[in-house]
């Protein structure tokens, strides 16, 4: 019994970046109304970014830069070569599902291509260890929490109290409506990719500095935990996407303890189906497109 408080600590930490990364694809889609199954891999190429800088010696402060660019640039082109050209045809919103799927298939055998598909060792340290409270924490995992922290208070504070979030709200209420204010849509939607690609990025470059090694696939496949958060916590709902992070994050730490840790996204699962049977709308259901 010992172990579960370590594995609840750990939990928080992995919520945190379940959270961001949950956080950026709800905003993401209630201001775009676009599932985006290729959000996994702007984490991935966030990862290679900090991998690839911090090979040839770069800190970690760099190499989180890089991830941010790098899932940004991404996200951008994504969105211009793809996303907003098929908007512009009025594409069905399956039309739209399946071209982040075939993204991020691309995207992926990109990676393979270039850094082939077995793991790499992401060049960092955890650091030591220190005790805080019940938890026992790296350093790593500290400013893990602590940014996650700033970002997460700093998302709430851009969307209701600056003229882009309001911006934001607009959009993902009635875009015709939007425009028909002034608001720029197109702007608007350009401008959440990219910062959707930025959170993303970083939270890939996060979550390699917690699992040591990875492959071109790593965002594919943490897409279904941060889907099963999504969901728990309620679409479209900002404190929704950071519970059901808590969540799913803790849930799969703790679980870890009496199963093999290969199987624990099995108990995320779990949990969202939990979750489902008594509460099917997610946990704090969304008042509109996009609510905090």
């Amino acid at each position: 019994m010992h172990q579960i408080p370590h594995a609840f600590g750990f939990g928080l930490t992995t919520a945190a970046i379940i959270a961001l990364s949950t956080v950026a694809l709800s905003l993401q889609y209630s201001v775009t109304r676009t599932i985006n199954f290729a959000h996994g891999d702007l984490m991935t190429v966030g990862a290679y970014a900090g991998y690839v800088v911090g090979i040839h010696g770069a800190g970690v402060a760099v190499q989180g830069v890089a991830a941010i660019a790098a899932g940004a640039a991404l996200a951008w082109v994504l969105n211009a070569s793809l996303f907003r050209p098929f908007r512009k045809l009025r594409a069905s919103a399956l039309i739209l599902l399946i071209l982040t799927i075939a993204a991020s298939q691309a995207i992926q055998a990109i990676l393979q291509l270039i850094f082939g598909a077995t793991q790499v060792n992401y060049p960092a340290r955890a650091g030591g260890a220190h005790k805080v409270g019940p938890f026992l924490w790296t350093t790593v995992d500290l400013a893990t929490l602590g940014i996650a922290a700033v970002l997460l208070v700093g998302l709430h504070l851009m969307i209701r109290r600056t003229w882009f979030g309001r911006a934001q709200r607009a959009v993902a209420d009635d875009v015709a409506l939007a425009r028909a204010t002034g608001i720029k849509a197109e702007r608007v939607i350009d401008l959440t990719w990219l910062l959707d690609g930025a959170i993303a990025g970083l939270a890939g470059m996060l979550l390699v500095l917690q699992v040591g090694s990875f492959d071109p696939t790593l965002g594919f496949t943490f897409l279904l935990v941060i889907f099963a958060a999504a969901v728990v916590g309620g679409i479209g709902q900002m404190y929704g996407a950071m519970l059901g992070a808590l969540i799913i994050g803790v849930a799969m730490e703790v679980g870890a303890i009496w199963v093999q840790p290969d199987y624990k996204q099995t108990v995320a699962f779990l949990a969202l189906i939990a979750v489902l049977f008594l509460r099917p709308q997610g946990i704090i259901p969304a008042r509109g497109e996009l609510s905090t």
